[in-house]
């Protein structure tokens, strides 16, 4: 897969006080190891449900189904279409291939074991919360929402599947590859010294996303990704493509900005939805550390990113380090020296370990679901940054937070 493939297929997928506390380094926070290249024999299937089969769906659908522990069970997706030809792809019988709004219900119903959300944002709350509520395991896309209610709402989800003993992860690729691991590890672990600054930066150049006109209703702007072009359905371009690296920098520094300050723009042709392609966000955290990021999405060949770019620099005062979607990814002198190296083919080879270690942590009974904190702490700082943006002024954290607004989408005239 090249980098612009990646691009297109990444635009697919994707209580305050606890929110705004450190995070805590954890055994359960280290990346999964590869899986053996030897086949490995299954002692049981999980029965398995996947709401959503555009893009990024029906192709991790097939990366469950090839892991060979899980058994494909039922499928859901708006469009009958869909969910009948890849259902068929994936052997599931032509009974349990559901659609519409509420497919995901007869998913629930059909008597699987476990669910793959990774449909369009905006639901995932809702159909969360409804597989938790009923028992089910539940493997989820990024991000987890597109607004504050939606994220929080994923975090009580997330804590009454522990309660009830239930897998609840979420699909971030870099945290599962070592060499960024080692890097985010050294830094929060103080290998730079005091930090001083952070670049990060979240660049698609290439032509990414058609934003069609509006229709009759929203039934055109559930597929093909057009919907990453409204915040209310896929919380904007940096939240579903930049988050990636809003993430590695938050485990890397181990807590949250307090503020945003942003300015953003639309520079595709005929702009139809309210995603900003292009933002600049400056965010800051209480003891005056600066951390600037920069979006760009559109027909651009950025001299820094001619094929797209996820990177973070971060600089302190003994020493500097970088992650990295793909590229290089090291710390560069200090006492915690680190060479590092290039990080490869992490798209897929970052969901196949997440697929395993979603079925380890289920057969085995591991349910810390440390995933789901993190991605909602991953998914406000991407609101924070897109409403400061969108705004042009400067926000806080813990007020966008109080203020808790409600993204809501016209569902008028779709099949229910």
């Amino acid at each position: 897969m090249n980098r612009r493939q990646f691009i297109e297929k990444t635009l697919a997928a994707t209580a305050v006080g606890t929110i705004l506390g450190a995070f805590e380094t954890r055994a359960e926070d280290k990346p999964e190891q590869a899986a053996s290249q030897a086949p490995r024999q299954y002692k049981r299937r999980i029965k398995l449900g996947v709401v959503g089969l555009g893009g990024r769906g029906n192709w991790i659908a097939g990366l469950f189904r090839k892991h060979g522990g899980y058994e494909m069970h039922a499928v859901a997706d708006y469009f009958p279409g869909v969910a009948d030809a890849n259902g068929a792809a994936l052997g599931v019988d032509s009974a349990r291939r559901f659609s519409s709004l509420s497919g995901y219900k007869r998913v629930i119903e059909s008597g699987v074991e476990a669910i793959v959300i990774i449909d369009v944002p905006y639901f995932y709350p809702e159909q969360a919360e409804a597989a938790v509520d009923a028992g089910l395991h539940v493997y989820m896309a990024k991000p987890v929402a597109a607004d504050v209610p939606g994220s929080l709402s994923i975090g009580r989800t997330g804590r009454r599947a522990t309660e009830k003993q239930r897998v609840f992860l979420v699909d971030y690729q870099m945290p599962t590859d070592p060499i960024n691991a080692e890097v985010i590890r050294r830094v929060a672990a103080g290998g730079l010294g005091p930090l001083q600054t952070i670049f990060s930066n979240g660049a698609a150049g290439g032509s990414i996303l058609s934003d069609l006109p509006l229709t009759a209703n929203l039934e055109s702007r559930l597929q093909n990704l057009v919907w990453v072009n409204d915040d209310a359905l896929g919380c904007g371009y940096i939240g579903n493509y930049d988050i990636h690296i809003v993430d590695a920098v938050l485990r890397a520094m181990g807590r949250l900005p307090v503020s945003a300050e942003g300015w953003g723009a639309r520079y595709r042709p005929e702009p139809h939805g309210d995603a900003l392609d292009s933002t600049c966000v400056l965010y800051g955290f209480d003891d005056g550390t600066v951390w600037n990021h920069q979006s760009v999405k559109g027909k651009c060949e950025a001299w820094f990113a001619p094929n797209g770019s996820l990177v973070a620099e971060i600089q302190g005062r003994d020493a500097s380090a970088r992650v990295s979607y793909w590229g290089k990814a090291y710390v560069r002198g200090g006492a915690q020296h680190f060479g590092g190296g290039p990080v490869e083919n992490l798209y897929e080879a970052g969901a196949v370990r997440n697929i395993a270690a979603f079925y380890d942590k289920v057969t085995q009974g591991r349910f810390a679901n440390e995933t789901v904190q993190r991605a909602v702490d991953s998914a406000l700082v991407c609101i924070l940054g897109r409403e400061a943006a969108a705004q042009r002024k400067k926000l806080m954290l813990a007020e966008v937070i109080r203020t808790n607004r409600r993204l809501e989408a016209d569902l008028r005239g779709l099949k229910t």
